[in-house]
């Protein structure tokens, strides 16, 4: 069997796979509307983005009695999905000073150990070594800039390298043009500071 290796300007120019989401189903929400700008970002970065919506995903409330019963299929398909993208941007409401119930939620159950699976045993696997950019938007002055400083060690606990680059939109209800996209230079600078750490760290680790 003949092995083909990848000189650096190839690496370069491989696509990276790219898992975009927000930590809300909110049909107005700021940081979904964040993750449509960052993914068109990184998309004219020449990153193969994949948007996800948790809204799409039949998640309960995680109740390991629950659990015992069989884990649901669509945590499975989101532990797939996670796994096979080795660069996250995450977009992170702002609850009461820390991220939200539903991405601690969805954490929670794809990060649960499958018995008895001989893909999902580990519960570190849809996590371990992925790189992960940060982003929040609110319409406070911070631009909910606590829920990542929460959401950084609970990432690093579960083995992500988490980009040392983070953005928090501030006064997100003024951010954004009728398109989506975001209204000030100095706002998409930032965006685009996070998407170009997470794509080059993402390319570092697959060397």
């Amino acid at each position: 069997m003949t092995h083909r290796f990848m000189g650096h300007n190839e690496q370069m120019t491989t696509p990276i796979p790219l898992l975009v989401f927000a930590g809300s189903t909110r049909a107005q929400s700021w940081n979904r509307q964040l993750a449509g700008a960052v993914a068109d970002i990184a998309a004219a970065e020449g990153a193969q983005v994949t948007r996800l919506e948790l809204a799409d995903f039949d998640v309960p409330l995680y109740n390991a009695d629950l659990e015992a019963t069989g884990t649901p299929a669509d945590v499975v398909r989101l532990k797939e999905i996670f796994h096979a993208h080795p660069a996250w941007l995450i977009c992170s409401p702002e609850y009461n000073g820390s991220y939200t119930a539903l991405l601690k939620n969805t954490i929670d159950w794809v990060s649960s150990p499958v018995k008895g699976d001989p893909l999902w045993a580990s519960g570190s696997k849809p996590f371990a070594g992925k790189v992960v950019g940060l982003l929040s938007a609110s319409p406070g002055a911070l631009g909910g800039l606590r829920s990542l400083s929460h959401l950084t060690p609970l990432l690093m606990n579960l083995q992500c390298w988490v980009a040392p680059r983070q953005f928090a939109l501030a006064k997100a209800h003024e951010a954004f043009d009728p398109d989506g996209q975001l209204s000030v230079e100095a706002s998409r600078t930032q965006a685009h500071a996070v998407v170009e750490q997470v794509l080059w760290a993402a390319r570092q680790f697959q060397r």
